[in-house]
């Protein structure tokens, strides 16, 4: 068994225990919001109202935090109520995009919004933003949690921010490469690079080594949004948990769409269009990219930001079991199927 294999049967029911917690204690263990929609969306029932398994998620960030605690020669335990809040956070964000992008899908289920309405979906993912806030305050050490949350804050304000330029870019002409990463340090490097900053911290390491924590965890999400850029065109619906070429039928200025755009005429005319986009021109769309090889420079660009990745945590030098387990999962994330 790997250091990831073990460590991960022993944090993960503590993480899902957690996440329940930090929802029930504050009256809303009978309330229907919790009952319903928020016990739905963080995957604990099916629409039915019985227990469902599979539709969680992997809880890829409260694992990184807890990891990362440990692998920098603290105590896990220390970390959990900052592992708690970023899955929280992580989760409140999902409820939100789901609703401005109006994906019908999330991890093969339809989404809160297309059950529930816009407006409840909203008040869920309000209700898990100030939840996440509290989880963080139970962390029992004014000092450290002083500490904790202007990194949590952060990220918040960099997440909405990167959210506003990713819905902003579907109706600019001209987009550029440096804009997308600008988007994409917001939009998905801020919370792993916060998680990862957040493990560290609650471990009390120095603040030099909290800043290579912080580079890793940055590194670590702009490679995984480019991995997931691919996966949004190319992937199988039954391995993304969202219709097929969703990116695509949304009009993502992506970086895969983005590179081909700067090259393709017949690309930009097609995006300047103002009617929707049919099964048959998204199949074009994905042509068009296929010629102009657009998937293979977004994986020279993931690759770039992964071995930066590796680097930064090569140069943090953590030995223990933990480090091992840390490197294990990177190395899942970032070599992700095609």
């Amino acid at each position: 068994m790997s250091s990831l294999q073990k460590l991960s049967q022993s944090l993960l029911p503590i993480i899902e225990a957690d996440l329940k917690d930090a929802i029930e204690r504050h009256g809303l263990a009978g309330h229907p919001l919790y009952a319903d929609i928020l016990s739905y969306h963080m995957g604990w029932i099916d629409q039915g109202g019985k227990a469902a398994s599979g539709s969680s998620g992997k809880r890829i960030r409260p694992l990184l935090c807890l990891l990362a605690c440990q692998s920098a020669m603290g105590d896990h335990q220390w970390a959990r109520p900052s592992a708690t809040a970023v899955e929280l956070i992580h989760n409140f964000s999902l409820l939100h995009d789901d609703i401005q992008d109006e994906s019908p899908l999330r991890r093969n289920r339809p989404t809160v919004w297309t059950i529930w309405g816009r407006a409840q979906a909203i008040n869920a993912g309000d209700v898990l933003f100030t939840l996440a806030h509290l989880a963080l305050a139970n962390h029992g050490d004014g000092a450290s949690t002083g500490k904790l949350f202007p990194i949590l804050d952060e990220a918040c304000l960099n997440l909405t921010q990167g959210q506003f330029l990713d819905m902003n870019f579907e109706s600019e002409k001209s987009v550029s490469v440096d804009d997308y990463l600008g988007m994409i340090q917001g939009k998905t490097a801020a919370l792993t690079r916060a998680t990862a900053e957040l493990g560290a911290a609650s471990a009390g390491v120095s603040a030099e080594k909290q800043a290579g924590y912080r580079e890793m965890g940055h590194n670590l999400g702009m490679a995984f949004q480019m991995i997931d850029d691919i996966l949004d065109i190319w992937g199988a619906p039954e391995l993304t948990g969202k219709i097929e070429a969703s990116d695509i039928h949304q009009r993502k200025k992506s970086l895969p769409v983005l590179y081909a755009l700067n090259q393709s005429d017949e690309l930009q005319n097609l995006y300047g269009s103002l009617s929707m986009f049919d099964t048959a021109t998204v199949k074009h769309v994905i042509g068009v990219l296929d010629r102009y090889q657009a998937r293979e420079y977004t994986v020279s660009k993931a690759e770039a930001f992964t071995q930066k990745t590796l680097g930064a945590l090569e140069e943090i030098g953590s030995q223990n079991e933990a480090g091992e387990a840390l490197l294990e999962l990177i190395n899942q994330l970032l070599k992700r199927d095609f």
